[in-house]
């Protein structure tokens, strides 16, 4: 038998300001984008890693091209506002279904604690098999942001985030994050982060989340 069609989603629009997700962020949108759509963002990775990792002739350069100036013109005319796009809402799917973001996969989520495994692949090099410095807030402002919205809380924007670089992180290996939302002082949130590669401490970040006021974007 060929498989149910998917229940139709509702649109994912704007909430105000001030209500605890105005982005619409924790809601499950696990159908979102539909069928193939998770194969979709594993495809435009393995485009990425592929690209940083190759030095094609110019014949070849020319084809690519052309095939990715083909998709670009395929997927125009299907442009949508910010809160209709699947991009980033998929929480199943490695990194929220965002090639940007790290293909970050969750063992565990509580209200005060995020634990996970992620892979920094070819894309995110910086440079001697370590990957880049500027992809480590990346990863940490993610979770951190995220965990500090999470348990019902309301929403808050990065005040700051403080990376200190212990130790070379590299590319291509399984690693393992842990973040902790530590205390609440009035609208201030104060959540750490730790990145580790087995018993190697390969960094470590605090950062500072303030709770929006109401009607604050």
């Amino acid at each position: 038998m060929p498989d149910a069609e998917p229940e139709p989603e509702e649109p994912r629009t704007a909430g105000s300001p001030g209500e605890p997700d105005p982005w619409r962020n924790r809601a499950s949108m696990a159908q979102r984008g539909g069928r193939g759509y998770a194969e979709l963002i594993t495809a435009m990775r393995l485009v990425q890693n592929r690209l940083a990792a190759a030095a094609p002739p110019p014949d070849v350069v020319r084809a690519v091209t052309s095939k990715l100036e083909q998709v670009g013109t395929l997927l125009a005319p299907y442009e949508v506002s910010e809160w209709e796009a699947p991009i980033g809402t998929r929480l199943d799917l490695p990194g929220r279904g965002h090639p940007l973001l790290l293909p970050l996969v969750i063992d565990e989520w509580t209200d005060t604690v995020v634990r996970g495994r992620v892979t920094f692949p070819r894309y995110y090099l910086g440079g001697n098999g370590a990957a880049h410095g500027g992809t480590l807030p990346l990863l940490f402002d993610e979770v951190m942001g995220r965990l500090s919205n999470g348990g019902g809380r309301s929403v808050a924007r990065t005040a700051y985030l403080h990376v200190n670089y212990r130790s070379i992180t590299p590319i291509d290996r399984e690693l393992e994050i842990e973040v902790t939302f530590d205390r609440q002082q009035g609208r201030k949130r104060y959540v750490t982060g730790r990145l580790r590669d087995g018993d190697v401490l390969l960094a470590d970040a605090e950062g500072l989340f303030v709770e929006l006021r109401p009607g604050q974007p």
